[in-house]
């Protein structure tokens, strides 16, 4: 097999990115050969704009189809798992965008299938092509500089419009997209947060629901968690921010790394902190350090590194930047999260994944229908990492 034969399942605004950089040859080992979606005129349109290819408005058909030997999976959040696991358990391989899921009740559900079934499950967490993340993350696992000591990030540089969350009816509703800026925006940083730092041990969470817009989930959240050496550390986020913020912040034994604006400060102390406490004799002392701008090589190659990682797995093995069952982690976090914003205490993980699902299926039970709606779909090329953008 010298390319892997591929159908799009979704054709918004992330299916439509997808074909536009396979059919600009982003992708080599991938050939687009079918495409589904569950409104006939969204297959009309990509027909019009793409071209011809098969077309099918149910994914069961298309994953049965003989067409495909895989499929990237780009549809509402819900319908993530159980498309994944059709597909899985007919022996076509899975790209799954993010999130994994909405609950992770699903989605280790879904993981137990794909343990099971000898395909390649990858995840679109095209952040971790950035350079920048890149080099953090081997910089606090080196060991060089101790353990983490604390985790700043605040990430509000998501800035949504009234009008994005208007542009479909399932945007930003609990039974169409299960959550706000935690499921749709954030699930890069909160994957790339444990990816680098590792997974906390305990969440509280204060959390505002359309804060800033007329929707009924979350626009507006902040966090501190608890990690299992005792360190701790903040998440904030938000939509409704501008000009909005992007740092990340790690103090460290050893060091203090701060990720802002595509570069990484480093600045070094000459022993740690302990050591030196430890021995200094000298009121209001603090130790030296060195600063400097670490290298990274200003690179990222986003969606399309994700899906030529995936087929370089599929075609001959190699491994994957983001590995399907990985997805569960980033999830596990957000859903800690909502769970202890809706009960108001400190949620300990691993937490109860039935109690969590039972209380979003109260608020899916009560969910708005969203009125007038005009569906758009984005083209999202120029946008962060979709690998087709000018850095």
């Amino acid at each position: 097999m010298k390319k892997v034969r591929l159908g799009i399942i979704g054709l918004g605004s992330h299916g439509s990115g997808h074909t536009r950089n396979i059919l600009n040859g982003l992708s080599p080992e991938l050939e687009l050969t079918a495409v589904c979606d569950i409104d006939p005129e969204r297959l009309a349109a990509h027909k019009e704009t793409f071209g011809e290819f098969p077309g099918f408005i149910h994914s069961e058909d298309l994953i049965r189809s003989g067409l495909v030997d895989a499929v990237l999976i780009a549809t509402p959040h819900y319908f993530h798992p159980p498309i994944s696991v059709d597909a899985m358990q007919n022996g076509i391989h899975v790209m799954c965008e993010k999130p994994a899921g909405v609950y992770t009740k699903q989605v280790r559900e879904m993981n137990e299938v794909a343990s099971r079934s000898n395909v390649v499950f990858g995840m679109m967490f095209n952040q971790r092509t950035d350079s920048v993340y890149i080099k953090t993350r081997e910089l606090v696992k080196s060991g060089e500089f101790g353990e983490i000591r604390r985790v700043n990030w605040i990430i509000t540089s998501w800035y949504r419009p009234q009008a994005y969350y208007d542009s479909g009816a399932w945007r930003a509703t609990w039974s169409g997209e299960g959550g706000g800026v935690l499921l749709n925006q954030a699930p890069h940083n909160l994957d790339l947060w444990q990816w680098i730092c590792g997974m906390p041990s305990k969440v509280y969470t204060k959390m505002k629901f359309g804060k800033w817009h007329d929707i009924e989930v979350e626009d507006d959240v902040t966090t501190i968690v608890e990690y299992p050496n005792g360190a701790t550390g903040t998440f904030v986020t938000s939509t409704g921010e501008w000009p909005g913020s992007n740092r990340l912040e790690i103090t460290m034994d050893k060091a203090k790394i701060v990720v802002e604006n595509g570069k990484i400060h480093l600045w070094e102390l000459e022993m740690t902190e302990q050591e030196f406490t430890a021995t200094n004799t000298v009121p209001f002392a603090q130790p030296k350090y060195t600063y400097r701008e670490v290298e990274h090589g200003n690179t990222g190659t986003g969606h399309s590194g994700i899906l030529n990682a995936w087929a370089g797995a599929i075609l001959r093995g190699e491994p994957l930047i983001a590995n399907g069952e990985e997805g569960i982690n980033g999830l596990t976090i957000s859903n800690a999260m909502h769970l202890s914003a809706w009960t108001g205490r400190e949620v300990e993980l691993p937490f109860d994944d039935e109690e969590f699902y039972q209380l979003l299926m109260e608020r899916v039970k009560t969910s708005r229908r969203k009125e007038n709606v005009t569906n758009v779909i984005a083209d999202l090329s120029g946008t962060y990492n979709t690998g087709s953008e000018k850095k």
